[in-house]
């Protein structure tokens, strides 16, 4: 039962870690006005116990991500400042903010910015952390 005084509408209390609940963690309109990085990293989602990844990247004028394939991970990717171009199997794609794509896993991607830089949101599910194992054609010493 209860505490007759307590607001059942009232927030609960996250002072106890393990207490999940939404929240802001990021203004991007206003991480992408501030032009002080720039190029890399501006904000990474850090949450404790997440089971996603999240940034926000800037790449300046002209610069890039080569091809490449992400065999593990779909990727949601939203174009939040800038312009630039994704690069497909099937031909460019030009990038204005509020374009969101989906990047398969498997398939081949590129990105160029443009005439004034590319900041964008990418989210996937969250990697395992990394293991070290010995290799089968090396013997453990």
């Amino acid at each position: 039962m209860s505490d007759a005084h307590e607001d059942p509408l009232a927030p609960a209390d996250t002072t106890d870690a393990d207490v999940q609940v939404p929240r802001v963690v990021c203004d991007t309109t206003s991480l992408t006005e501030d032009t002080s990085t720039p190029s890399g990293a501006l904000w990474r989602l850090a949450e404790p116990g997440r089971q996603l990844d999240a940034n926000v990247v800037r790449v300046p004028p002209g610069g890039g991500v080569d091809a490449h394939v992400e065999g593990d991970l779909d990727v949601l990717l939203l174009v939040v400042a800038g312009d630039g171009t994704l690069g497909t199997a099937e031909g460019a794609r030009s990038l204005t903010p509020g374009s969101l794509l989906w990047l398969p896993r498997g398939a081949s991607r590129s990105l160029v910015a443009g005439g004034e830089g590319l900041c964008y949101l990418t989210v996937h599910r969250r990697r395992p952390g990394m293991w070290i194992q010995s290799r089968p054609d090396v013997p453990d010493a």
